[in-house]
């Protein structure tokens, strides 16, 4: 679409405020070859808010009116996720909680999206302990408001679950029917092991996240510049409890190499102390 058809000009200069305030808001680096998505998302929100124009818009998001910074980001996220994406991690996921034999354990799922990631980790450890109450505790969370909601609801698309195993889609989840058909949803005892939570991974208060002994957090700094995502990779680091886990995303191989961690296998990585400590 050329910018004489477009509802709402979306000039160079407008593009770039756009791109530095997600940077700051959210650590996300925009290429500059997103225009046309940018503009996609972003031109729901004039025509909802009745905009006259961007800049009309980025006033309200630099005044955060009604929480639209909020909704800015909700829009420039991407969300893109599937039940056991990267199945090999939810083998290894098994492995590492047998070896903490009968104590509390503590995952954090840094980048929850839609909950197929989280809910996931709760079935790999519902099937792992033959238990609806093992000794786990799960936090996800996601800087999208928006996909939070959807998390909480458990309500999916059937077609959504059609690779997993019959045996998986009984045990987990319920089939809509009526108004609801061709949904399922997860069951409430699959939903009760997970907290889902609002956190922005730029935040400088990351107390809540201490002592952990598994962090996701896939396919998330690949969205962040360098710096950024070292940043990130030493405040993991600090998170975890000596032996503690890192999984990452397939294309995130910044970790490797980085002090802190050393490699157990494919984007699957453990603190050093561990390793200094075997």
């Amino acid at each position: 679409m050329s910018e004489a058809t477009k509802e709402h000009a979306l000039s160079r200069a407008q593009f770039n405020d756009i791109r530095r305030r997600i940077s700051v808001y959210a650590g996300i680096s925009l290429a500059e070859t997103k225009h046309d998505m940018v503009y996609s998302r972003l031109v729901r929100r004039l025509r909802a808010l009745r905009c006259h124009d961007f800049d009309d818009y980025l006033q309200r998001v630099e005044a955060d009116t009604d929480g639209e910074r909020q909704a800015f980001i909700n829009a420039l996220t991407t969300n893109l996720t599937s039940f056991f994406r990267e199945a090999h991690h939810f083998d290894v996921l098994g492995r590492v909680l047998a070896g903490y034999g009968g104590r509390r354990i503590r995952i954090w799922c840094s980048a929850a999206s839609t909950g197929e990631e989280p809910y996931s980790i709760a079935m790999t450890v519902v099937e792992h302990f033959d238990s609806w109450t093992p000794p786990v505790e799960i936090i996800a969370t996601d800087i999208n408001t928006d996909v939070l909601s959807q998390c909480r609801g458990g309500i999916y698309a059937a077609e959504r679950i059609e690779d997993l195993t019959v045996a998986r889609k009984r045990r987990f989840f319920l089939r809509g029917s009526g108004p609801q058909a061709g949904k399922v949803k997860v069951r409430p005892t699959l939903t009760r092991l997970v907290k889902f939570e609002t956190f922005n991974l730029l935040s400088p208060n990351w107390n809540r996240f201490r002592d952990l002994d598994i962090v996701f957090c896939r396919n998330v700094m690949i969205y962040f510049d360098k710096p950024t995502q070292a940043r990130l990779l030493r405040q993991f680091h600090g998170c975890l409890n000596p032996g503690g886990w890192l999984f990452v995303g397939h294309s995130e191989s910044q970790v490797r190499g980085t002090e802190g961690f050393v490699s157990q296998g494919h984007t699957v990585y453990r603190s050093q102390s561990a390793e200094v400590a075997a």
